[in-house]
């Protein structure tokens, strides 16, 4: 009797420890799911776009200043490579994203509700092309941009360093030259009037009183 009362005990010990561990790896398993469904959520007012990533990243002011603009992107094309996760951040108020025409293949759709200062938006780019977008609240005033993806992320002729073509300085190099003589031609006349009327002969006479 006394061996059938010690072999009952250990079983209840070894069946309590069986179902504590059970209890712990359940509140465990808890834990970990709930910190997996924070870490996907959206916060900050941040919507994330899914993309397949491994690219740089770069960044587009949506109304600076409260200016009506895209920054880089309405002035100057905003040029990045496949794989770029681009960041758009509202820092003016009741703008939204609306792509006007996308590449054939390309799944942008941009942001269409309005937002306001501090709200965030990111996309990654995949898909080679011309990307141009719109703010629609304010598309008459100008609020367009434009996105384009190269495998090289830079704009045509700016991967160098090399030397500036005098043509590309806003004027012809003709034009430079033609300009400079014009200006020795008019100050060489007026230095020569000058001389003439002061002394009234030219350069190459003699002075007055010589003989």
């Amino acid at each position: 009797m006394a061996a059938s009362g010690v072999a009952g005990g250990a079983g209840a010990a070894s069946a309590a420890a069986a179902a504590q561990e059970e209890t712990g790896s359940s509140g465990s398993f808890g834990i970990q799911e709930g910190n997996n469904s924070s870490d996907n959520g959206t916060t900050n007012g941040t919507t994330a776009a899914p993309g397949g990533g491994g690219g740089g990243t770069a960044t587009v002011a949506v109304g600076p200043n409260g200016d009506y603009v895209y920054t880089p992107g309405t002035e100057e094309p905003l040029y990045i490579s496949p794989g770029t996760t681009v960041t758009f951040e509202w820092e003016s108020d009741n703008h939204n994203i609306n792509p006007t025409s996308v590449p054939e293949g390309a799944s942008w759709e941009g942001h269409m509700p309005t937002e306001n200062t501090g709200f965030t938006y990111e996309h990654t780019f995949e898909t080679l092309g011309t990307y141009e977008y719109q703010c629609d609240p304010h598309a008459g005033l100008g609020m367009k941009a434009t996105i384009i993806v190269n495998e090289s992320g830079q704009a045509p002729g700016g991967e160098g360093g090399g030397e500036v073509d005098p043509e590309h300085m806003g004027v012809p190099i003709q034009a430079h030259w033609v300009g400079i003589a014009t200006i020795l031609a008019i100050m060489s006349s007026l230095m020569f009037t000058f001389y003439v009327l002061k002394y009234g002969e030219s350069a190459h006479s003699s002075s007055p009183g010589r003989d």
